[in-house]
Formats: C-alpha cells, sequence, structure tokens
C-alpha cells in the first residue's frame, strides 16, 4: 500500500478525491448508500428474526460481524459505486422534472397554451422522421434528444418572460425618477444624517431605474427567443414532412440550442440583479433602522 505521505501517496489520493468529486459523491455518501440498501435491511431483519425465534443473541453477532465486513467492502466496489452513481443520476431528473413542471403549471393559461402548441409541433417531427430507414434512425435519435431539451429550454424561457412582466408591472420608473429628482433637490435643506440617508436612497433608486431598463430589454429578448423557437420548430416539422436530411436537420436544431443557452445566461443574469436589488433595499432599510451610533442625533 502506498505512502499517502510519499508525493505519489499524495498524489493518488488527489486523484481518487477528484473522480469522486466529479460524481459529486464522497467516500461518506458511498457507505451510506450500502447502510441504506434494501438488501442489507433485508439481512439485518432477518438476523434479527431468527435471533428472536432461535431465543439468542448469537445471529446478531455474527450479523454485526458481517455488517463491519459489509461496510467495508460493498462501498469500495466498482459495480456498487455505478449503482450509487445511477440512483443519484435518477434523483437528480426526477428532481429536474419536477422544477420544469412546477414552473409549467405557474405558467399563465396563454402562456401554457403556447407551450402545448410547441410540444405538438415537436411530437409530429419525431412522428415525421421515425418513417425515415434504418440507417438514418441515428440522426433521428439524437434530433429527438434535441428537441426534449429544446423543449426544456422553452418552458424555462417562458417561466423567464412570465417573471419579468410581472415585475415590470409592479414597478412605475417615471414615478421613482420623480422621489430621486425630489430628493436630491431637497439634500442642501437637510440636516446631515439625513442627508446621508437620502443621498443612499438616490443612488439606489437611480440602480432601481436602470436594472428596470435592463429587465425590460432582457424580456425583450426572451420574447423574440420564444418566437424564434416556435418558428424554427415550424420549419423543421414543414421539412420532415418532405423528408428532408435529418443530419442539416440536427444541425439546425444545434444553432437553435446555442441560441437558447446563450438567452437562458442572460436570464440567469436578470436572477443575479433581482437578488441585487433586494440586498439594496435591506441595506437601506437597516441603515435608516440603526444608524450608527456616533450619527446619531442626541436630545
Amino acid at each position: 500500500m502506498p505512502d499517502t505521505n510519499s508525493p505519489f501517496g499524495t498524489e493518488l489520493k488527489d486523484a481518487v478525491s477528484r473522480k469522486l468529486d466529479e460524481s459529486g459523491l464522497s467516500q461518506h455518501d458511498y457507505v451510506k448508500a450500502a447502510l441504506k440498501w434494501q438488501y442489507n435491511w433485508i439481512g439485518l431483519a432477518g438476523a434479527a428474526a431468527f435471533a428472536i425465534v432461535s431465543g439468542t443473541g448469537l445471529p446478531l453477532v455474527l450479523a454485526a460481524g458481517l455488517e463491519m465486513m459489509y461496510v467495508a467492502l460493498v462501498p469500495q466496489s466498482s459495480r456498487f459505486r455505478r449503482l450509487v452513481r445511477s440512483w443519484k443520476y435518477a434523483d437528480e431528473k426526477r428532481e429536474h422534472q419536477k422544477r420544469l413542471e412546477e414552473m409549467r403549471k405557474n405558467l399563465p393559461p396563454e402562456m401554457r397554451s403556447r407551450y402545448e402548441f410547441v410540444q405538438q409541433i415537436a411530437k409530429e417531427i419525431r412522428a415525421n422522421y421515425a418513417q425515415l430507414s434504418y440507417a438514418s434512425q441515428i440522426f433521428a435519435t439524437q434530433m429527438d434528444d434535441k428537441l426534449n431539451g429544446l423543449l426544456e429550454g422553452y418552458v424555462r424561457l417562458l417561466h423567464a418572460a412570465y417573471t419579468h412582466r410581472e415585475y415590470l408591472k409592479s414597478l412605475n420608473p417615471d414615478q421613482i425618477r420623480k422621489e430621486a429628482a425630489y430628493l436630491e433637490k431637497s439634500l442642501e435643506k437637510e440636516p446631515p444624517k439625513v442627508r446621508e440617508i437620502n443621498q443612499r436612497r438616490i443612488e439606489i433608486l437611480r440602480k432601481r431605474v436602470a436594472k428596470f431598463e435592463k429587465i425590460a430589454e432582457n424580456r425583450q429578448v426572451v420574447d423574440a427567443q420564444c418566437a424564434a423557437i416556435e418558428d424554427v420548430l415550424q420549419l423543421i416539422r414543414d421539412q420532415s414532412v418532405t423528408m428532408r436530411d435529418p443530419q442539416q436537420v440536427s444541425a439546425q436544431l444545434d444553432h437553435l440550442v446555442m441560441d437558447v443557452e446563450q438567452t437562458e445566461q442572460s436570464v440567469r443574469e436578470m436572477e443575479e440583479i433581482f437578488a441585487l436589488t433586494t440586498e439594496n433595499h435591506d441595506d437601506l432599510r437597516l441603515s435608516e433602522e440603526n444608524p450608527p451610533a456616533r450619527n446619531r442625533v442626541r436630545n
């Protein structure tokens, strides 16, 4: 066994840790999975039942020894680790699908109708390309995977468009600009402490207006991308009627998927903006409720 304190041992240990990290699992996770495995519980329950029937604790002692061997050996098995990773992947996939379904359910009726329309188009594309020769089915299979990914991206974009729309409806930028202008005009007449707070308020109000404009622009991008998905999928459906080369259609989907990914990146940036806006509001509220002791006005 290599010395873990030697350079080779350290390198080997780091390589093993990296492999575990790549799968999102650690040694502790594999041991925990082995302990929770149903076959382990069946074995322990059987030993407990045999101990009750026999009236002796020997089966429990034997079961404890076997359990120690089990915990030492099974989590190291490559087959068991592949099984655990498959469980983890299945759990993540179910959670992912659950989130997408929640997004779809939270959409307003008109947006749900748009998704169902696109879903029907994808179904027709699959049906048309299912009639291709066996040699072309590999491209049809790849296209099917891309269609699934595109539908998921479409749901996320619709949800982002809805979120942006609701946020923009809740904010009146003209009112915010007027409030900032009013505060700015009044600064010179105010006591130092009030002036300090209002200067921060003006800065935050201006940031809110800038973010409003950015979110409004981003919403237009999301809306345009959703419309582009609908247009391209309808074109692919039309092409599939004449059995156009599925490899060329797959390339069209690749370009569309790339566009969707770029748009989703913009959506994530907008989500960060939402978070920053909230933090700014919290900072202002805390500063007003708990001003620094050295600046408090004494009676």
